[in-house]
């Protein structure tokens, strides 16, 4: 199955859960919303095929609504086929489903992404950091953490 077909069926399985596809050099990339995004994979994985969850990270857009996106990088292995799933965050709201229910690598990875950018995964079987010590305070991914680290003022956009 092509990307578009798989889009497509995507597309008329969900409706007006997917917000968006861009499609650029060669890439395609679907944008969902958040709350049916363990449905909308779960979809892709059976009964699209995409059956390789290759990465999943999280992208900081400060100043803009939303701020958040988590990202999922999918591969179908039969067809060699590639799709990337976006589901916006609010800042207000940094929660998101887990889909690692899904895919058992989405553990891992949703756990750097919470380490990193601060985004929860609601009813992940375990929520601990990965990268940094237990006792780390904050997410330095996140654009606005203070760039010289945790005990300095952050990042205003010019050296001093």
């Amino acid at each position: 199955m092509s990307v578009q077909a798989a889009v497509d069926k995507l597309k008329a399985k969900f409706g007006e859960t997917v917000l968006e596809t861009i499609e650029f050099r060669g890439e395609t990339t679907v944008v969902v919303k958040k709350e049916e995004i363990v449905a909308v994979c779960t979809f892709l994985k059976e009964d699209v095929g995409f059956n390789f969850l290759t990465d999943l990270c999280g992208v900081d857009y400060m100043g803009q609504t939303p701020r958040f996106m988590v990202v999922y990088q999918l591969y179908n292995i039969g067809t060699h086929t590639r799709l990337r799933v976006k589901a916006p965050v609010e800042e207000s709201d940094t929660t998101i489903d887990t889909v690692s229910g899904v895919w058992a690598t989405a553990n891992w990875l949703e756990r750097e992404c919470w380490d990193l950018m601060g985004i929860t995964f609601n009813n992940h079987p375990d929520p601990r950091r990965i990268l940094l010590p237990a006792d780390w305070e904050g997410h330095p991914l996140r654009k606005d953490y203070p760039v010289q680290g945790p005990d300095r003022e952050p990042y205003q956009g010019r050296l001093q």
